[in-house]
């Protein structure tokens, strides 16, 4: 399987991970993280209503249930896929868990910290970088935001 290909697979159980969010209502962004082997170790979605915690973005769910599948705190030569690009406090954890690469679809213009607003991994004052791999999905990721915030502002109850 072509790395291409392998970005689209895991991106797609990001996707199906983002409609289950959509399905409560939540921001539909959903997150897998893999390790080499191709095994799926953590998998999350947004639940910051239905939890009522501003940190439980799919990030951070993902990364917590591979941390607990590891029994480690540190996950590096995982990677991670996520619908949208990680804000600031999403590129800190996977910072912090030393994860050795975040593969996003749809670039955020307004919190976007891969790049789009800020560029934390980038700073060489961080003693760990991230690689990051952008817009693999771009359109199906940006039109599942697209259609969710469509139908809010209609004042759908989706």
């Amino acid at each position: 399987m072509s790395l291409a290909d392998r970005h689209e697979k895991f991106m797609q159980m990001a996707l199906q991970q983002a409609q289950l969010a959509y399905d409560c209502a939540e921001v539909p962004v959903g997150a897998v993280v893999v390790n080499s082997a191709g095994e799926v170790i953590g998998k999350g979605y947004n639940r910051t209503i239905i939890d009522s915690d501003p940190t439980a973005h799919a990030e951070i769910v993902a990364l917590r249930q591979a941390a607990a599948h590891e029994q480690n705190y540190r996950l590096p030569d995982l990677t991670v896929y996520v619908t949208l690009e990680p804000c600031v406090m999403c590129i800190g954890a996977l910072t912090h868990a030393r994860i050795a690469h975040v593969v996003y679809g749809a670039s955020d213009p307004k919190t976007g910290a891969c790049g789009s607003v800020l560029c934390i991994q980038a700073n060489k004052k961080i003693n760990h970088h991230t690689r990051i791999t952008s817009g693999v999905l771009e359109q199906a990721c940006a039109e599942k935001l697209r259609h969710f915030f469509r139908e809010r502002r209609k004042g759908s109850k989706l």
